[in-house]
């Protein structure tokens, strides 16, 4: 994070990642596929954790409300340095190269996500509205990230989260 402060995401090298480290370049790649994942982390790893929280949550529970735990399952997961996670995803919002890898998470995580929410939905076009269910949950994470990154605030990201998916449940 101290590099990427410094000279910025684009112009810090693999090579100046793996010294930092205290590691070789090879290592770094074994850990990381890409510079991006070093910000967006592991993005099957996290989804696997999300998928298997929302395929846990109770079939009573709305599609929404479950998709929402399951967030707040993956959230509680990760360690809990807020400054860290604040820089990091302030970092990714400002930085094409990291959204656009970000975007590429969220399609994954939407193969994941989209036929467990389909499972739980009756009736007509099952399959688009679960997609539609889970794009905007996507999309609420993003704004609840953000907005909590953003925030000088202590407040817990749970509770942003629930703000965020609250405004989509509440009549405009």
């Amino acid at each position: 994070m101290d590099l990427f402060d410094e000279f910025g995401f684009e112009n810090v090298t693999i090579e100046q990642l793996s010294e930092a480290a205290g590691i070789s370049r090879r290592s770094f790649h074994r850990y990381f596929a890409a510079k991006e994942d070093v910000i967006v982390g592991d993005p099957a790893r996290m989804g696997e954790l999300v998928r298997d929280a929302l395929e846990h949550r109770p079939h009573a529970e709305s599609s929404w409300v479950s998709l929402r735990l399951a967030f707040e399952h993956m959230l509680s997961q990760v360690p809990a340095d807020n400054a860290r996670g604040k820089r990091m995803i302030r970092l990714l919002s400002d930085t094409a190269a990291l959204r656009a890898r970000n975007l590429e998470k969220h399609l994954q995580w939407a193969d994941l996500l989209t036929p467990i929410v389909q499972l739980r939905l009756a009736g007509d076009d099952r399959e688009v509205r679960a997609q539609a269910l889970v794009h905007a949950s996507l999309a609420c994470l993003d704004v609840a990230l953000l907005t909590w990154a953003r925030s000088d605030s202590d407040t817990d990201i749970s509770v942003t989260l629930q703000r965020v998916f609250d405004t989509l449940r509440a009549p405009a």
